[in-house]
């Protein structure tokens, strides 16, 4: 499984707007076949902050999302609506779902 974490520092005049300038790139994102999710939380300490955490299944499924058409529509847009590079955390895990705590 894959799991992806990404700090967006989105440029103040768009950061209460955030969740409907990228509403078309999640809504495809969570349509595809490997995708287990993908949510956006703004930070509680900045507002201007939001962070992405997608999963996917496996390296197949990761590798299709950044090859898919609404990946490259979306970071040919996004760099106009942030303050700065995202900063992001990408590791491999086992399992290809979601698990029980124990």
């Amino acid at each position: 499984m894959i799991v992806v974490i990404v700090r967006q520092p989105v440029r103040a005049k768009y950061a209460d707007a955030w969740p409907s300038l990228i509403e078309e790139f999640t809504t495809k994102t969570r349509l595809e076949p490997g995708n287990i999710s993908f949510d956006w939380y703004r930070s509680a300490d900045d507002q201007n902050l939001w962070i992405l955490i997608e999963i996917f299944r496996d390296r197949e499924s990761g590798d299709a999302h950044v090859a898919s058409d609404h990946f490259k529509a979306a970071t040919e847009q996004m760099p106009r609506w942030l303050s700065a590079a995202p900063e992001i955390i990408n590791m491999e895990v086992p399992g290809d779902s979601w698990s029980q705590m124990g």
